[in-house]
């Protein structure tokens, strides 16, 4: 079966130019004056077109090579070279960056389109330049001006690459126990030595220089995560009037489970050359501006598997035909003798409408997340520019953890519609069912998304920012019920589920002082209990623009079809959810024992 995809312009653009009215804003942004949702279009159309023809062709095959590792090299598969050279000459790696080091200055939003339909359509080969943006935003916030001048532009247009060197075998979430040492050497550089497993693009054929970003310790450093420094360490010392290799290798790449396109590598340092990347012993500080970075667009690649799943799976569903079913109107024009396609029987109508009806929510949260970072940097009121940041910092945990296990549930499911096909290697699915799991566990797992969430983002906020968002879910409310009064069930609803978190939310922050386990027990429910609700929202939005569209066409009539759909059917996953978290919070986990 051959199967190619397609990136879901019309609803981008549903979510850019009338759910989030992101023109409006871009008015008030000088640098984005000119900029209207034709040039928007133009540019998602462009690269629509370079994920179609470079990228989604790739995906299988690279599956199938996987990367090389010979003798301290990596060799990625066939077309991945020719594939980033592409990338690079089109100018995608500088979508969103600063136009002073070569970037070309457009909106945040658009890079999250952008990270959504190179997930979807080759995952694998996005792992390595997937950090461009976040190096590029660390080394302009905590770079030194020497670093800035030597090593900035080149990341930021793509012609070198980047890692995070966080991980070490005894040293995974806890980077307190990392053990890589920095010694000060000449001219305010430092020598590197140390272990690091698990990194994305350690070693490739990608581009010639490779610049790692490394977390280690200077030797009067305080122990735990408050003694960490960050470094910037290049694969080649750039000089006159030769560059000069560095002392970093590569000494093996690992055997995945997925993502086999993507060499993961053990570096090793020894005495490595680097650069101080901020203040000494801040270096958590400096790591979290790529970090947060990279879990929005880690956030995106479970929409782009959800999209990928779900395109795969309703192409086959429509060609596939099998035994007789009783068919609704108004399809009523198959003959209830004979076998029908299976996409009209009701089990997989109702898989292929839980996927879409989770993948067209996320799509519209994932964007409102990138329009607020553009309001955080670029709003002329400063009030504005705090909230926009303090919203964008309570969601990104939430949209991460939720949306990559819903990516790995809509993978899974999407096999189910295939049968025994969706087994097979040739129909492609158990690919994405494969690749999307490791987008559950990289740049801190979803349990610790849920955590962060709940102990640092509310209980330490005092829920400010939770009950101001609140506020907005309850202004939509309120419109649904001004605009489209048949919709007011659905208002109600939004309302009800903004009452339940809050309560849940008062009696955890009540009951922690005399249960201190009880965020951590609960964190996970209460995650997917607050997604859910996002995806309420995005909902109600969606059916109050789609019903009192003005050029009412198919598009908004199946927009209307898959929102009174999550309402129905999808959003008692939220009871679930809740009902786990207020066990939580009347009883204790048990230990568990080998008796």
């Amino acid at each position: 079966m051959t199967f190619s995809y397609h990136a879901p312009l019309r609803d981008m653009r549903f979510v850019i130019e009338e759910w989030l009215d992101a023109e409006s804003f871009w008015r008030t942004v000088p640098a984005w004056t000119d900029l209207d949702t034709q040039t928007a279009q133009q540019v998602l159309e462009e690269a629509a077109r370079f994920v179609t023809e470079q990228l989604a062709p790739l995906n299988s095959t690279g599956d199938l090579q996987g990367c090389r590792f010979e003798q301290g090299a990596v060799t990625t598969p066939d077309g991945f070279q020719e594939a980033y050279r592409a990338y690079v000459e089109g100018g995608w790696p500088a979508l969103a960056a600063s136009s002073t080091y070569g970037g070309q200055d457009l909106p945040q939003l658009l890079e999250v389109a952008l990270h959504e339909m190179l997930a979807a359509a080759n995952h694998a080969w996005l792992m390595s330049p997937g950090l461009t943006h976040g190096a590029s935003a660390c080394l302009q916030a905590h770079g030194s001006a020497a670093l800035k001048h030597d090593f900035l532009e080149k990341i930021v247009t793509g012609e070198w690459l980047t890692t995070m060197c966080l991980t070490e075998p005894q040293a995974g979430t806890d980077l307190g126990l990392l053990r890589t040492k920095a010694v000060p050497a000449v001219e305010g550089a430092y020598r590197i030595t140390g272990s690091k497993i698990f990194i994305t693009g350690g070693e490739h054929d990608l581009t010639e220089n490779i610049v790692h970003m490394v977390l280690a310790r200077l030797p009067d450093a305080p122990s735990g995560t408050r003694g960490l420094s960050l470094f910037l360490v290049p694969k080649w010392l750039p000089g006159a009037p030769e560059p000069k290799r560095n002392s970093v290798h590569c000494d093996g790449i690992e055997k995945k489970m997925g993502l086999k396109a993507s060499p993961t590598c053990t570096m090793q340092f020894d005495e490595a050359h680097g650069w101080l990347i901020g203040e000494p012993n801040r270096g958590l500080a400096a790591m979290f501006v790529m970090m947060n970075a990279a879990r929005l667009q880690v956030a995106m690649q479970g929409v782009g598997h959800a999209e990928c799943a779900w395109q795969r799976a309703i192409e086959y569903a429509s060609e596939r035909v099998q035994m007789r079913a009783v068919v609704p109107p108004p399809v009523r024009q198959y003959d209830p003798r004979q076998p029908v396609p299976i996409a009209l029987h009701p089990a997989m109508r109702r898989l292929l409408m839980d996927v879409r009806c989770v993948v067209e929510g996320e799509r519209a949260i994932g964007y409102w997340i990138g329009q607020w970072i553009d309001i955080a940097a670029r709003h002329p009121e400063s009030n504005a520019r705090q909230q926009a940041e303090r919203f964008a910092s309570l969601l990104t945990p939430v949209a991460k953890a939720f949306f990559t296990a819903n990516g790995f549930d809509s993978a899974s499911s999407a096999l189910q519609v295939f049968g025994g096909y969706g087994y097979i290697h040739e129909y492609g699915i158990e690919q994405t069912v494969r690749d999307s799991r490791v987008s559950m566990l990289y740049e801190g797992t979803n349990e610790i998304q849920a955590i962060d969430l709940l102990t640092r983002k509310v209980i330490d906020d005092n829920g400010k920012t939770l009950d101001a968002l609140f506020a907005l879910f309850r202004t939509e409310a309120a419109s649904v019920k001004d605009q489209v009064p048949e919709l007011r069930h659905v208002a109600e609803a939004l309302e009800r589920l903004c009452g339940e978190v809050s309560a849940v939310t008062g009696t955890i922050v009540e009951k922690v002082n005399e249960d201190p386990e009880l965020p951590y027990r609960v964190a996970g429910d209460y995650l997917a209990m607050f997604g859910w609700l996002l995806l309420a929202f995005a909902w109600a939005r969606s059916l109050r623009l789609a019903t009192r569209a003005v050029s009412r066409d198919a598009f908004h009539e199946s927009k209307c079809v898959t929102g009174r759909y999550f309402f129905d059917y999808k959003l008692v996953e939220f009871e679930h959810r809740k009902r786990l978290a207020e066990i939580g919070i009347q009883r204790t986990l048990p230990y568990l024992n080998q008796g």
